[in-house]
């Protein structure tokens, strides 16, 4: 169709969208919004169906979505949320029944839930909790919020979820380790950060139970991580080593002290770092690896001059 072949400049698209060429900009850069073509100078050029997409996308947002979380969704994905927001809003009926889990995630829906789109059947402070309320509750979705995961939400989330019933499970966090994401995914769970609009908790859990995902990291740069060493060195193995140098004519072991609580430290901050799009996710693999190999030589070089300096190396303590 001849309309399909037509194309518009930044500046047409995000009229035509009702956006500011600004916001415009701004979502290319972090989300990849659309895959824009590029002229021959380089400007982005937009589709008819793109240019639809991105009006979808402003009207969302004008209800109060994340742009952060509507990335990911299709065009038909998009659609089908503004009608089931429409008919929200005319039949009421478009609350989704949830379970919830973490004591400050209760009390901030329960603050304002007439207007987050759930239907709170039951909340409680922990999972272990979840096996001790009434069967039969009816939820849909099981939400869990904690700021720090580990492996050890597994067989906790396993058990509350067989317990409750439910069709799909959100889990919150702050800060989580890539394997312990892997193995919640692996589980069917939907894992995201906490959103600073709990607004957007409908939308998560309407994905969940739709089987929708957010963007993930390529299997590949998750597993890079894999591939650099645990630290060898702990922080008071390397505060013992800093004290060191007072009794030492030389400064170097508190140099490279320094030097390797701040690369673990940039590590631990490149794995807890936010990814808005597949790009922010591979760079930030990228520097935690870096980093985590930047660490490995510098342990090597601890270890040499403790050697040399007659210190006693942590594992030799043990």
């Amino acid at each position: 169709m001849e309309q399909d072949r037509i194309t518009y400049r930044s500046g047409a698209a995000a009229r035509l969208a009702g956006l500011p060429v600004e916001t415009l900009r701004i979502w290319e850069r972090r989300y990849d919004l659309s895959n824009a073509q590029r002229s021959e100078r380089g400007q982005r050029l937009y589709s008819a169906e793109q240019v639809a997409r991105l009006g979808l996308l402003k009207q969302l947002v004008d209800q109060g979505h994340a742009i952060g979380v509507l990335a990911a969704l299709s065009r038909e994905q998009l659609q089908a949320m503004l009608a089931s927001a429409g008919a929200g809003v005319q039949a009421g009926s478009a609350r989704v029944p949830v379970l919830l889990v973490g004591t400050g995630l209760a009390r901030r829906v329960a603050a304002e839930r007439e207007g987050f789109g759930l239907d709170v059947r039951a909340s409680y402070a922990s999972l272990e909790q979840v096996a001790e309320g009434e069967e039969g509750s009816g939820a849909q979705v099981l939400v869990v919020e904690r700021s720090e995961i580990d492996e050890t939400i597994l067989p906790l989330l396993a058990a509350a979820r067989a317990f409750s019933g439910v069709a799909a499970v959100v889990v919150l966090y702050r800060f989580c380790g890539s394997a312990t994401i892997r193995a919640l995914r692996a589980q069917g769970c939907l894992v995201v950060r906490v959103p600073g609009d709990l607004g957007e908790l409908a939308l998560l859990c309407r994905s969940a139970l739709t089987g929708q995902r957010l963007p993930q990291p390529e299997a590949a740069l998750e597993s890079a991580a894999e591939t650099v060493a645990p630290p060898r060195f702990d922080e008071e193995a390397l505060a013992a080593m800093s004290a060191a140098s007072k009794r030492l004519m030389c400064e170097c072991p508190r140099h490279l002290s320094d030097l390797l609580m701040m690369l673990f430290s940039f590590e631990r901050y490149s794995a807890s770092c936010a990814n808005r799009n597949p790009d922010d996710a591979r760079l930030h693999a990228q520097l935690g690896q870096a980093a985590g190999q930047a660490r490995m030589v510098l342990e090597q070089a601890m270890e040499k001059l403790a050697i040399a300096e007659g210190l006693p190396l942590p594992w030799e303590r043990k």
